[in-house]
C-alpha cells in the first residue's frame, strides 16, 4: 500500500490537517503513529482505512481492511453476536464461519457471556471488546487501530497485544495509535510522527528473523501433507518418530501453532522447544531474556 502526496482538509478552504504525505505500508509490518492531540493522527488512520478520501494525492494498493476506533457506537439495534456475525459477512465470511469467529473472539476477550446481550446494554469496556472483535474476526490484510486499547481491562489489553502479533506474523499489516508510549514497545517496524501537518519517520527498521528460533514437533493424520502457506516460512525436517519438525523464528511461533491447530483436520503438537535450550526464549524476537509465553 502506498500514499503519494496525500493531503486532507475539511472544506475547500479549510486548513490542511495533513499535507504531502508519502508513505509505504509494506505487507507484514507493524507501524506506530505518534503525535500531539489534534495533530492529525486519527485523520491519517482514517485515510489508511479508507473511511476518508484524500483531498490531494493518491492511495493505492489497499488490502482488505478493518478499522477499530477508540469509541464504539454501542446504540445499535443488534446483539453482540448478531453485530459481529453481520460484520463478518460484510468481510466475506459465510454466516456459519462469521458466527463461529464471533464466538471465538468474544470468548478470547472474556465477553462470551454477553453474546446475546443487546449492544445498548453493554458496559463501555465490553462494548470496546466487541469493537476489537469485529476488526479481528475476518483476519484483515490491514488492521488499523485508533486507541483501540482504551477502555479494555488489563487482561483484554494483553489479548489484543497478542492478536496484533499474530496478525503481523501471519503476514497482515497493523497500523496503530495508542496514548501509552509503552504499548508494543520495541515491536514496531517503523514509528511515524504527525507534526505541523506533515508525517515524519522517527524510527524505521525491519524486524529480523535472526533472533531466537523454535522447534515445533507436529504430527498430522497418516499421510497428510503439511498445510500450505504456513506463517513464518518454517524450515521443515522429518520428525522423530513421525510427523515433522518445523523450525521457525520465535516471532512467528504463535501464528504457526495456531495455523496447525486450526487446520482441518487439526495437527497434533507433540513438543515446542527452543532451538538453543540455554538461551531464554522471547516470542517477539527482541531477545530481552524473558521466558516465552
Amino acid at each position: 500500500m502506498r500514499l503519494r502526496g496525500v493531503g486532507r482538509r475539511y472544506g475547500p478552504r479549510g486548513p490542511w490537517v495533513l499535507r504531502d504525505v508519502d508513505l509505504d505500508v509494506p505487507q507484514g509490518a507493524l507501524l506506530r503513529v505518534e503525535g500531539a492531540n489534534g495533530s492529525g493522527k486519527s485523520t491519517l488512520l482514517r485515510l489508511l482505512a479508507g473511511l476518508d478520501a484524500p483531498s490531494a494525492g493518491r492511495i493505492t494498493g489497499r488490502p482488505r481492511t478493518a478499522y477499530i476506533p477508540e469509541r464504539f457506537p454501542a446504540a445499535l439495534p443488534f446483539t453482540a453476536l448478531g453485530y459481529l456475525t453481520d460484520l463478518g459477512r460484510v468481510h466475506g465470511l459465510d454466516r456459519a464461519a462469521a458466527a463461529h469467529g464471533a464466538r471465538v473472539w468474544l470468548e478470547r476477550f472474556g465477553a462470551g457471556e454477553h453474546a446475546r446481550t443487546p449492544l445498548s446494554e453493554l458496559s463501555k469496556g465490553t462494548s470496546q471488546k466487541v469493537a476489537v472483535a469485529q476488526g479481528l474476526l475476518a483476519a484483515p490484510g490491514l488492521l488499523v487501530l485508533d486507541e483501540a486499547w482504551t477502555g479494555l481491562d488489563r487482561a483484554s489489553r494483553i489479548v489484543l497485544d497478542g492478536a496484533v502479533a499474530e496478525r503481523v506474523a501471519a503476514g497482515g499489516t497493523v497500523v496503530f495509535v495508542d496514548h501509552d508510549p509503552r504499548r508494543l514497545a520495541g515491536k514496531p517496524d517503523a514509528v511515524h510522527r504527525v507534526e505541523s501537518a506533515r508525517l515524519v519517520t522517527v524510527e524505521g527498521r525491519r524486524r529480523a528473523d535472526s533472533g531466537p528460533r523454535v522447534h515445533i514437533d507436529a504430527e498430522g493424520p497418516p499421510g497428510a501433507p503439511l498445510p500450505e502457506a504456513l506463517p513464518g516460512e518454517p524450515d521443515v525436517a522429518p520428525g522423530v518418530p513421525a510427523g515433522f519438525r518445523l523450525t521457525v523464528a520465535a516471532v512467528h511461533s504463535d501464528a504457526l501453532l495456531r495455523a496447525l491447530l486450526d487446520a482441518r483436520p487439526a495437527w497434533h503438537i507433540r513438543a515446542v522447544t527452543p532451538e538453543h535450550p540455554e538461551r531464554p526464549l522471547d516470542p517477539y524476537g527482541t531477545d530481552r531474556g524473558e521466558p516465552g509465553r
